[in-house]
């Protein structure tokens, strides 16, 4: 790959962290973006960084903010010279049941999951078709799959699967854009997602009855980036099979 230029939103931990360590042992270079996850954004700088020095800059912004995805870009092409690779990675997610949805979760949701990847997308579009680069957006099985009492999620991750598509067409020939559709992963950190008896049952639903890894996903993106020169308009699941199954 070479020294290549990732920017990653939401890419300190969990899922985006693993997909920072994946580009990063090719040979790419990252700007890192994080909200509110500083401490662990600066252990992954320092522990990428101590591999190969100055590889990893790190940026804070609030997703929702207008102007922060000019802002990334800008910010990204002053330190490393330009993108060759966007993943849309940084998410939102928690339920909003019918008769409880509020507008601001409609902004916060519909905002991280959908109107940032579009204007992250359309900021470096020009940097991108200049390097012939590419765009990964991580989606969710529940764009096409719907997750009950999760109505305005599975409705921004379904806009981000047609935007997918969309840009993938808007942007060709130059650049490629491909998505990836995680399952079970990671479990949500939030008090309703610890129900081991809930957490089996979603277990249970998948054809490899296991949970996956969140290098499975890394991996996943770093075939589009490194492996699929021919694939565009595309978007992977990777949940065991629970897509054929639920």
């Amino acid at each position: 790959m070479g020294a290549r230029v990732v920017l990653i939103t939401g890419g300190a931990k969990r899922v985006g962290a693993a997909i920072c360590r994946r580009l990063h042992a090719a040979g790419a270079d990252l700007m890192v973006h994080y909200r509110s996850s500083a401490d662990d954004a600066r252990a992954l700088q320092d522990e990428l960084n101590a591999k190969r020095q100055d590889s990893v800059a790190l940026v804070r912004a609030d997703l929702l903010r207008s102007g922060a995805a000019a802002s990334l870009v800008a910010d990204t092409v002053d330190r490393f010279g330009g993108i060759d690779i966007l993943v849309n990675n940084a998410s939102s997610f928690y339920s909003t049941p019918v008769g409880e949805i509020t507008e601001q979760a409609w902004d916060d949701l519909v905002g991280t999951n959908l109107k940032a990847p579009l204007f992250l997308s359309q900021a470096a579009a020009p940097h991108l078709r200049r390097r012939q680069g590419c765009i990964v957006n991580v989606i969710d099985i529940h764009a096409e799959r719907p997750l009950k009492n999760y109505l305005v999620y599975n409705a921004a991750k379904g806009g981000l699967l047609a935007l997918t598509r969309s840009l993938a067409r808007e942007l060709g020939p130059e650049v490629r854009v491909n998505g990836v559709s995680p399952g079970a992963i990671m479990w949500p950190e939030d008090a309703e997602w610890q129900d081991e008896v809930a957490r089996q049952r979603i277990v249970n639903s998948s054809l490899l009855k296991r949970v996956g890894d969140p290098d499975d996903i890394a991996r996943a993106v770093a075939f589009f980036v490194h492996e699929a020169p021919y694939v565009t308009g595309q978007v992977l699941a990777v949940d065991g099979g629970r897509n054929v199954h639920i």
